[in-house]
C-alpha cells in the first residue's frame, strides 16, 4: 500500500514503499546485451518512466552522435589531435559520461524517486562523520523534493559536458564533489566498497589536470577559435578557459 514520505512538516508524497532488493538489483546478463537494452531504453529504470523513457533514449543517442561528430571535426581539421592518446582520452570521457547519464535515471521520477530517497537516507546511517550525517538529515532530506530534480539535472549536465567535451575541467571538479559526498556518506555501508569512489575521484581529477575536453572535444575546437563570446579577454572567455 502507498505510504506518506515526509518532505516537510506540512507536506508529504504518497507512493508505494521502495524495495532496494528488487528495485536496485536488476538481473544482469552480459555487457553486450545490457548495453543494447540501455541503448533502446528497455532497462528497469527506463521502463519505470513509461513513454517518457524515449526522451532519454533520444538524449543519449544525440550525445553519442554529437560526441563522435565533435571528435571527427577535431581529427580531420587539426593534425595535433590525431594521436592515440587523444583517442583514448575521448573514449574515457564518453564512457564516464555514459555512467553519469545511466546513474541519473534512478533520480526519476520526480518529485522524489524512491531510490534517491532510500540512498540519501542511508547516508544518515552510514556516514563516516556525524556532522555530515546531520547535514544530510537536516538539509538534504528536509528539502529532498527540491534536491532530487537538482541532482538529476546536475548529473545530466555532467554527462553532456563529458560526452561533448565542453568545460570538462569544471565538470570534473563538480563530479569530484559529488563523489566525495557519496564516499563519506556511504563509507560505513556494508553494501558499498569505498575504493570505487576513490577510483572515480582519481578519474575525474585526471580529466581536470589534463584538460580532457581538449582531446577531441568541444574545448579543443573553442581553444582554436579566434572569435566569438568565448574567445578574447572578456570575463566569459576567461571563465571558460578556467573551466576547460
Amino acid at each position: 500500500s502507498a505510504r506518506c514520505f515526509s518532505v516537510n512538516s506540512s507536506t508529504c508524497i504518497r507512493r508505494s514503499p521502495y524495495n532496494p532488493e528488487t528495485e536496485m538489483s536488476p538481473v544482469r546478463t552480459d555487457p553486450v546485451r545490457d548495453s543494447l537494452l540501455f541503448l533502446i531504453g528497455d532497462t528497469p529504470d527506463h521502463n519505470a518512466l513509461g513513454v517518457a523513457k524515449y526522451l532519454l533514449v533520444l538524449l543519449y543517442a544525440a550525445l553519442l552522435i554529437g560526441g563522435v561528430a565533435v571528435a571527427w571535426v577535431n581529427w580531420s581539421r587539426d593534425p595535433t589531435q590525431r594521436t592515440g592518446r587523444n583517442a583514448w582520452i575521448w573514449l574515457f570521457r564518453m564512457a564516464i559520461g555514459t555512467m553519469w547519464l545511466q546513474g541519473s535515471l534512478w533520480k526519476l521520477p520526480w518529485p522524489v524517486a524512491g531510490a534517491f530517497q532510500y540512498w540519501t537516507t542511508q547516508m544518515t546511517e552510514n556516514s563516516a562523520f556525524a556532522a555530515h550525517a546531520a547535514l544530510v538529515r537536516d538539509v538534504f532530506l528536509a528539502n529532498i523534493a527540491l534536491l532530487d530534480p537538482a541532482v538529476y539535472l546536475a548529473e545530466t549536465a555532467l554527462a553532456i559536458s563529458l560526452m561533448l567535451g565542453f568545460a570538462v575541467r569544471l565538470a570534473g571538479i563538480v563530479a569530484i564533489m559529488f563523489t566525495l559526498n557519496l564516499w563519506i556518506g556511504l563509507y560505513r555501508s556494508a553494501a558499498e566498497w569505498p575504493w570505487q569512489y576513490i577510483f572515480l575521484i582519481v578519474t575525474h581529477a585526471f580529466f581536470v589536470l589534463d584538460h580532457a575536453g581538449r582531446s577531441l572535444g568541444l574545448d579543443a575546437i573553442l581553444a582554436r577559435s579566434r572569435s566569438g563570446l568565448l574567445a578574447g579577454r572578456s570575463l566569459a572567455a576567461r571563465a571558460y578557459r578556467l573551466a576547460s
